[in-house]
């Protein structure tokens, strides 16, 4: 793989520009730039705009500045949405054994306790500390800022949008993932207090509405300046930040004025034919996720993976999911001589991610979406296991997500796409903000639109039972969009919407959490007292304490 490296004094820092293979982001090669000759023009600008894709690759660690140190992107298993949202949520069984550290064990129990002791360099898997990337916001500002102050000789101004669309799109997702890690944190985004002492200085959360509206002001700049149609796979789109928008607008709707209203307003924009429910094969959602099938007709964002890649960050993106999934005692044959699903890759590194049992539960006979979790698999040791050994051996604590399958012999990396926006995530939400908005019983539209991922899997109509109350409806919901988008990096963020993180986490894991969201470590509420600020470590949205008090749950409760 190719790769850019440029040196920007002017920036005090290094960055690798990465080509996203599959012949996308091909990069061109510089040699050393300094503020005198970089950026001058269109393509420098460009260019410096790219840097903000970083977080957003798939490889193992990437670095943006010496201060912010090694740290894991958003999208890659080790540290990333997966783990912050997926793991912590009612997807995923707890660990009972495993091969891996204890956090990974208080992560799968939403257990958070051991966050505050997280340090400045804990980018290791076992110790996943995202916080470091609140600096990162202050590069992007600053990238952000010299392509607004470009002068009309440089760049056209609709060119100077279009990038600058891209580069807010870039940002605003990358304080959306803090938000849900953290709750409100420390950001600059005005690029006139890059450098400043007393905003760097200003370590302090600003309040829910405040870094609320700069993430729908950076999305919806992305919506309406970014480019429609990107000739380059990876690439993020003004559609794609609709739908950020979208989800974004259904998150903080219950605190920000006509927010809901927003929400549709975006699903009608998109609503125009250009996307559809992927339908091909005999289990289209399945099919779905193979890499023949990457960027189809319902994909309307992904992280464009390769399978020659090999994770190291000069190289392009890859999925490893796989193998953070899969047994480390799998057999490639069973007792009967049949090739398993792991005779292309293999063995795995062990099940750091499961799927669980209790939550599988909730599908329906005939759920197609079933078919992609394996309930049960022969060892290398030549013994079947499956739902009655659950528990009983090391790392079989819940079943096989096989949603990535491994197509290829090329472990660990893999070149299925890491779906970042689906078609069916936007009539879901479009289903939800009909009712946020109305408080009444669903609308014939909204749940035509249920119906319509609920026949791709399968599936009937939703019973009248689901139908007949805003309350009830949503709740089905809430479980429909479980079984719809498990280990695509949002199950917690859907759940806290909900207010149900606690209720549902309890149900299906047996154990309550102990945070909403991760405390702030300590050594940054140290680093703020020595600034004469306040640093508030732990963050609650209201409703919270209901949440969690309004009941003791038993492992054999069932949610319906």
């Amino acid at each position: 793989m190719k790769k850019i490296l440029l040196s920007l004094t002017a920036l005090i820092l290094l960055f690798p520009f990465f080509s996203s293979c599959e012949e996308d982001f091909d990069p061109k090669i510089y040699g050393v730039l300094t503020s005198s000759n970089f950026p001058k023009s269109e393509k420098d600008f460009e260019s410096l705009m790219m840097s903000c894709y970083i977080p957003f690759t798939n490889t193992w660690a990437y670095s943006l500045n010496s201060s912010s140190g090694n740290q894991h992107p958003w999208y890659i298993p080790a540290g990333g949405v997966l783990k912050m949202f997926d793991m912590t949520s009612d997807i995923m069984a707890p660990w009972e054994d495993g091969v891996w550290s204890n956090s990974y064990r208080y992560f799968s129990e939403a257990n958070y306790s051991l966050c505050p002791y997280f340090t400045r360099d804990a980018m290791s898997d076992d110790r996943p500390n995202n916080y470091p990337k609140t600096r990162e916001v202050t590069r992007f500002t600053d990238v952000i800022g010299s392509i607004e102050n470009a002068s009309s000789d440089q760049i056209s101004e609709e060119r100077k949008k279009q990038i600058l669309g891209e580069a807010r799109i870039c940002r605003g997702l990358h304080m959306y993932n803090l938000l849900h890690i953290y709750g409100p944190v420390p950001v600059i985004v005005n690029s006139d207090d890059v450098g400043k002492a007393e905003a760097l200085n200003n370590a302090v959360r600003p309040t829910l509405d405040e870094m609320a509206q700069w993430i729908y002001d950076d999305f919806e700049y992305g919506a309406t300046y970014a480019p429609a149609n990107q000739t380059e796979k990876g690439r993020f789109s003004s559609d794609f930040a609709k739908v950020c928008l979208m989800r974004h607008c259904l998150n903080e709707g219950y605190h920000m004025e006509h927010w809901y209203q927003k929400a549709i307003d975006l699903y009608n924009e998109l609503n125009t034919g250009k996307y559809k429910l992927f339908t091909e094969g005999a289990n289209p959602y399945i099919e779905m996720f193979r890499e023949k099938n990457d960027f189809n007709c319902e994909i309307i964002a992904a992280i464009s993976c390769d399978p020659s890649s090999t994770g190291n960050n000069k190289e392009g993106s890859m999925n490893p999911f796989v193998m953070l999934s899969t047994p480390n005692n799998s057999s490639k044959k069973d007792d009967q001589d049949n090739l398993t699903p792991f005779a292309t890759a293999g063995p795995g590194w062990g099940m750091t991610f499961n799927f669980s049992p209790k939550f599988y539960e909730l599908f329906e006979d005939k759920d197609l979406r079933k078919d992609a979790i394996i309930t049960r698999y022969y060892t290398s040791g030549g013994e079947w296991l499956g739902p009655d050994d659950i528990g009983t051996r090391s790392e079989w604590d819940g079943y096989i997500p096989y949603k990535y399958p491994a197509e290829t012999d090329t472990a660990p990396c893999f070149g299925n796409d890491f779906p970042l926006a689906r078609w069916a995530d936007v009539l879901l939400m479009y289903a939800e903000a009909e009712v946020r908005l109305s408080g009444t019983v669903p609308s014939t539209d909204a749940v035509a639109a249920v119906n319509k991922v609920r026949a791709r899997a399968g599936l009937g109509p939703l019973p009248t039972k689901y139908t007949s109350s805003a309350d009830a409806f949503l709740d089905e919901l809430l479980t429909e969009r479980g079984r719809e988008f498990w280990f695509e990096g949002f199950r917690k963020i859907d759940l806290i919407r909900f207010n149900q993180y606690a209720h549902r986490v309890a149900a299906i894991k047996g154990i309550v959490p102990t945070h909403q969201y991760m405390p702030i470590p300590n050594y940054a509420i140290d680093e703020a007292k020595k600034l004469g600020k306040n640093l508030v470590q732990e963050y609650s949205r209201e409703g919270w304490e209901n949440d969690r008090n309004s009941g003791k749950w038993g492992k054999d409760e069932k949610i319906k």
